[in-house]
């Protein structure tokens, strides 16, 4: 299969490309200048850099290479639509039709520019289902009782939030919401949160888009939230089975058991 991928941060372009090759794909890369670590150059047989605001650019990039099918991979900070990164005409053009610039407003808007050029987009886990959570607890240890019911808590606090295209996860302590993620990031919510309440425990709870497909901005998890959380005392991580990417989710797993950490897949 030939695809196209989009590389944006994280080791999520990495894991995709690398399961790529195990897979026989022909994959070119195009890699977004702002995020894409340059690594993604040495495993790929071609890759081309843009700028995050040419999408005439990766239009005529896909058609010199004869792609129809492409995946997005990686994250685009949501804070880079307020940076200086100029605009091509396409993108201005987009951005000054929508009645808000969040996530499936933006993302939708480029789904319809290149499916209108005969480019479609393709799940972006297709190349890492196995990293997919799995139901139930991942780690020697369950959450307890009152963590459950923070989890619980949790959900429908994010599930609302998701809705609301505003972030995917939030922190809460004894059944309140104690912070909601924006374009800061879960780290750096999580010390806001950690702030807040005084040394008591802290849950995270990541909620995936309310939509039935994943073509973009699926929630991902790795082994460098581990450390935040025990730093934050932050002692269950839930996820949604089947929705969130776990990258390095063997060492992940180990370093929550070493940190008594509790990670849980929650089912639909």
């Amino acid at each position: 299969m030939r695809y196209g991928l989009i590389a944006g941060n994280g080791r999520f372009p990495l894991l995709a490309l690398q399961s790529a090759q195990r897979l026989g794909h022909d994959v070119t890369v195009i890699a977004i200048e702002e995020e894409a670590s340059k690594e993604v150059e040495s495993l790929a047989p071609r890759c081309h850099w843009i700028s995050l605001g040419q999408i005439g650019k990766l239009i005529e990039i896909l058609k010199q290479e004869g792609i129809t099918e492409v995946v997005m991979a990686g994250q685009v900070k949501h804070a880079s639509i307020f940076s200086s990164i100029r605009p091509d005409w396409r993108l201005a053009r987009l951005l000054l039709s929508l009645p808000s610039k969040n996530t499936d407003g933006l993302i939708g808007g480029v789904i319809k520019i290149l499916e209108d050029e005969g480019i479609h987009l393709r799940d972006s886990t297709a190349l890492l289902k196995p990293l997919l959570a799995t139901a139930g607890a991942m780690t020697r240890r369950k959450p307890d009782k009152d963590e459950m019911a923070d989890v619980e808590y949790g959900r429908r606090v994010a599930d609302a939030l998701s809705g609301l295209d505003i972030g995917q996860s939030v922190a809460v302590c004894e059944r309140a919401c104690v912070a909601v993620e924006a374009m800061e990031g879960t780290d750096a919510m999580l010390r806001r949160a950690a702030a807040l309440v005084n040394g008591r425990r802290l849950s995270l709870i990541k909620a995936a888009r309310r939509r039935e497909h994943l073509l973009f901005d699926v929630p991902v998890v790795g082994s460098s939230t581990i450390p935040v959380m025990r730093e934050t005392g932050t002692t269950v991580l839930a996820v949604e089975a089947g929705r969130t990417l776990m990258l390095d989710r063997a060492q992940m797993i180990e370093a929550a058991n070493d940190a008594d950490i509790a990670i849980v897949g929650m089912d639909k």
